[in-house]
């Protein structure tokens, strides 16, 4: 178990700037409805970001004419996925083995299930 928690620890920290740069450039992507055509009309930095978030490139004139790949970027962000998940599951797992009581755990699960499924249903039923 020792090995489970040092696993889930150097993970969870290595891929925190990772996660956190998705996390803010999706949210932001949420609730700004200004989408590009293409990278290179992206002239702020948030808008460079959000490039960045959804072609996988820096959206630089020069890299775009010359036909920069947006793989070795990609190949990062699924192994930061599959890292991700695990963590996300090893934390379920510590948080069920080393919790005094299973109730609010149980609890936060399910909540943290109908939650989004019930913001989701509310939302198409306006």
């Amino acid at each position: 178990m020792k090995r489970l928690r040092q696993l889930h620890l150097y993970l969870g920290v290595f891929f925190t700037p990772l996660l956190l740069f998705f996390i803010g450039t999706g949210w932001f992507q949420t609730v700004d409805h200004d989408r590009l055509k293409s990278p290179g009309e992206a002239e702020t930095w948030t808008q460079k970001l959000r490039v960045v978030h959804t072609d996988q490139i820096y959206p630089e004139t020069g890299a775009i004419r010359q036909g920069g790949s947006p793989k070795l970027f990609q190949t990062l962000v699924v192994v930061m996925s599959v890292a991700l998940i695990l963590t996300t599951v090893l934390g379920l797992v510590l948080a069920f083995r080393f919790s005094r009581s299973l109730w609010p755990v149980v609890l936060s699960l399910v909540l943290g299930i109908l939650a989004p499924v019930l913001v989701l249903w509310a939302g198409q039923h306006r």
